[in-house]
């Protein structure tokens, strides 16, 4: 039995990981985040006959001691632990700095000293800034347009230095807006999706942003091809759809299947500074089909059902929809 240490395992996708781990045999230590209610996030999704099966450590990844003392024994490390959310970045990008970059020095360091087999780290299509080129393949420049996108372009590059420097077997999975079930209102789809149910109206920032849509369990299933192949490669792996939708269209499309008309508002505060503004990201997944042999499979309708049908269920209980959370 393999032994899979997954960092930040509480949250939207990392449960999903989770999860997906046991089902294929790994003995899996999920490392979550101390906090004093010792809430276990999105892991309390899990079925009581799987998680009894996951090894849970609360944990600080900017702590090294605490990092290195759950690395130990581990066959290989899912690196999913960030401080997410580009809103909140403008108000404490330090934060960011912390989590993100000295977080994933932190991981490597231990992967390095306690001889990890491989680490799959997780970056995101945030750190290509508006498209240049379309579809973006990965070899578009990497720019930081928030302190969010600054600090995952930093953790990425010191993956790809430890690699190059030391040896570290490592594979960079780079997701295009993964959506699912259990992802947080900060995101669009839960946003649209519970405002369609509970509110009188849509507010939403940017409506003619575009991002390409990857399901959730297509995105789990890359992360397991990339510790399976491990494949000896430069650089980042695109994870994308290859399609992209512009928000406003993307209402449209959940108003249909929720069978709800509800008009839409345009709030300033949910859009970012002007230069801070990704237009577009639409991903050229040639290089995932070609050495993970991985190709999405679940359709952005299809996906969106299984969103609805989450969001309408007694597990979810979406409250305060009207909210805006950065």
């Amino acid at each position: 039995m393999k032994n899979a240490l997954v960092t930040g395992a509480a949250g939207f996708i990392g449960s999903h990981l989770v999860e997906k781990l046991i089902a294929k045999g790994y003995a899996v230590t999920a490392f979550l985040h101390y906090n004093s209610q010792q809430s276990i996030g999105n892991l309390r999704f899990l079925d009581r006959r799987i998680l009894k099966d996951v090894k849970i450590v609360f944990g600080d990844i900017t702590d090294s001691f605490s990092v290195r003392s759950v690395v130990r024994q581990q066959d290989v490390v899912f690196h999913l632990a960030a401080l997410i959310g580009i809103p909140y970045s403008y108000v404490a990008p330090l934060s960011y700095i912390q989590t993100n970059i000295i977080g994933t020095h932190n991981v490597l360091q231990a992967c390095l000293s306690c001889s990890v087999a491989h680490l799959v780290h997780t970056s995101t299509s945030e750190v290509y800034g508006s498209a240049q080129y379309l579809p973006i393949n990965e070899n578009h420049p990497l720019v930081g347009q928030s302190p969010y996108s600054a600090s995952k372009i930093s953790a990425d590059k010191l993956v790809e230095s430890f690699a190059r420097s030391f040896g570290l077997s490592q594979t960079t999975i780079r997701p295009f807006n993964t959506f699912g079930p259990r992802q947080s209102n900060r995101a669009v789809i839960p946003t649209i999706v519970s405002q369609v149910m509970q509110s009188k109206s849509i507010r939403l920032g940017n409506l003619h942003a575009e991002r390409d849509y990857t399901y959730v369990s297509d995105t789990v299933e890359a992360f397991l091809l990339a510790d399976k192949i491990r494949p000896k490669i430069d650089g980042a792996i695109n994870l994308g759809f290859g399609k992209c939708i512009s928000v406003e269209n993307l209402v449209n499309k959940i108003k249909i299947l929720t069978g709800v008309d509800l008009s839409i508002q345009t709030e300033n505060k949910r859009i970012r500074p002007q230069n801070s503004e990704v237009d577009c990201l639409l991903s050229d997944n040639a290089l995932a089909k070609r050495v993970l042999g991985w190709e999405p499979t679940v359709s952005l309708d299809n996906g969106l059902m299984k969103c609805i049908g989450f969001a309408t269920s007694e597990l979810n209980g979406i409250v305060n929809s009207d909210d805006y959370t950065i």
